[in-house]
């Protein structure tokens, strides 16, 4: 017969940190990770090497600016402001407008 050893609870520490890494990068805590204190390390591992979310991934690239300028010209309207700090609610209004 073959032995396992019980899983040990995650540390309050460990929990903390997995909390601030995924809002750092904009992923969800599975629940069951946060149980076992292995699998919770290796999700840490995983998402301390990822590349933080920054504002400027979230920004209208150049070309969507430049595209949303040009239907506002040509629909004689403006484009509303929180859509130049957001890719998404750029790629929404132009889809709207075309």
């Amino acid at each position: 017969m073959e032995s396992t050893a019980p899983a040990l609870p995650a540390t309050p520490k460990q929990i903390a940190y997995a909390h601030a890494l995924a809002r750092r990068n904009g992923t969800l805590l599975p629940w069951d990770v946060q149980q076992d204190r292995r699998t919770l390390s290796g999700w840490i591992d995983k998402q301390a090497r990822m590349k933080p979310m920054s504002e400027v991934d979230q920004r209208p690239t150049s070309k969507q600016v430049a595209f949303a300028e040009k239907l506002a010209r040509i629909k004689r309207r403006a484009v509303p402001e929180e859509c130049f700090r957001d890719k998404g609610l750029m790629s929404k209004w132009i889809d709207g407008n075309r």
